[in-house]
């Protein structure tokens, strides 16, 4: 079951340059940078209220995020929910016919095991979710 929007990513070109207006804006300072190998990706994590604001930004030409600036200026990436149980979200939302790019969860950024749903069965919007990782989990 979702709980709550988790985070929002957006994608830039640099998080050296694109941070220190994000942490005005929200008048909030990164609690958290993190590399995260597998995905090819550099993150900052902004605390807004309950929720957070993850950029993005790519670490090789390879990377989901490299391809996303490529095609676009970057800006709002993905929108992550948060969940109960997602081993069993998975399972709910193939059964209901939404296409999985990941089909077990993989270790993601902030302590979190993760999966995305393909943006072809969600009109378009890439959405994550997440579960925060527990013992049982790793």
């Amino acid at each position: 079951m979702v709980k709550r929007i988790e985070h929002l990513g957006i994608a830039v070109e640099s998080i050296e340059d694109a941070l220190p207006m994000f942490e005005t804006l929200f008048s909030s300072e990164c609690y958290k940078e993190e590399v995260v190998e597998s995905e090819g990706v550099k993150t900052a994590f902004i605390q807004v209220g309950e929720s957070k604001i993850e950029l993005l930004e790519a670490t090789n030409s390879d990377s989901a995020i490299a391809k996303y600036l490529e095609k676009n200026r970057g800006g709002f990436h993905h929108v992550a929910f948060e969940v109960d149980d997602l081993d069993e979200e998975l399972v709910r939302l193939s059964k209901e016919g939404f296409r999985l790019i990941h089909q077990t969860p993989k270790d993601g950024a902030d302590n979190k095991r993760i999966a995305f749903l393909h943006p072809k069965s969600t009109k378009g919007l890439l959405v994550e979710l997440c579960q925060e990782k527990t013992l049982d989990s790793i």
